[in-house]
């Protein structure tokens, strides 16, 4: 597989055993600390069993992100601890296809329940009023307000050739649904694409 892997450290290496989450989601480091690790790590905290101590952000060759990994540093290997952060993600909005790798016996254990919509705006073939006259801002906040109740806007990534945003919801087809009209009749995403990701 093409692609770098960017990694962080919160905290130095020390004693203990090792989670890492895999999220099958495409976030910007600074959305996976906001929306799941930070969550994670203080669930982890209060319970005494852990803490975040790292992730990372795995980009293709293109430079799109592809998926984020969490690593979780526990005193020791605990199958209650496993499923308490498995369950944690999954109800901080984790996608399908997600996976929970229990370092010391090479284990995983697969989470995740919503599903993943990408809209990628056509950056430049589009008549030049149309980028003068419409914002994507604009689209970022009306994605949000229209799936309210059913998804959320998570992240994006602006490209050489394209912007892409990406949501998370109980249901593509809902959220596809629910952008449809403005996608239909807002001049920015003319020729734009919208791909499942989860």
């Amino acid at each position: 597989m093409f692609g770098r892997l960017f990694k962080k450290k919160q905290t130095p290496p020390a004693a203990g055993q090792f989670l890492v989450a895999r999220l099958n989601a495409r976030l910007q480091p600074i959305h996976r600390g906001e929306f799941f690790e930070d969550p994670l790590d203080a669930v982890l905290k209060k319970h005494g069993v852990g803490e975040v101590s790292g992730g990372g952000t795995m980009q293709a060759k293109s430079g799109e992100i592809e998926y984020c990994d969490i690593e979780i540093q526990i005193p020791a290997s605990s199958s209650d601890v496993a499923s308490l952060v498995a369950s944690t993600l999954d109800a901080l909005g984790a996608p399908k296809g997600s996976k929970l790798t229990i370092e010391a016996y090479g284990e995983e254990v697969a989470f995740g329940s919503t599903e993943g919509l990408a809209v990628y705006l056509n950056g430049t073939d589009l008549p030049a009023e149309t980028y003068r006259d419409c914002d994507s801002n604009h689209v970022y906040a009306e994605f949000g307000r229209l799936l309210e109740g059913e998804g959320r806007v998570l992240s994006y990534w602006q490209g050489p050739r394209e912007t892409a945003f990406y949501m998370y919801g109980r249901s593509f087809d809902a959220m596809k649904g629910r952008l449809s009209e403005f996608i239909a009749t807002y001049p920015l995403c003319e020729q734009c694409r919208v791909e499942q990701i989860a």
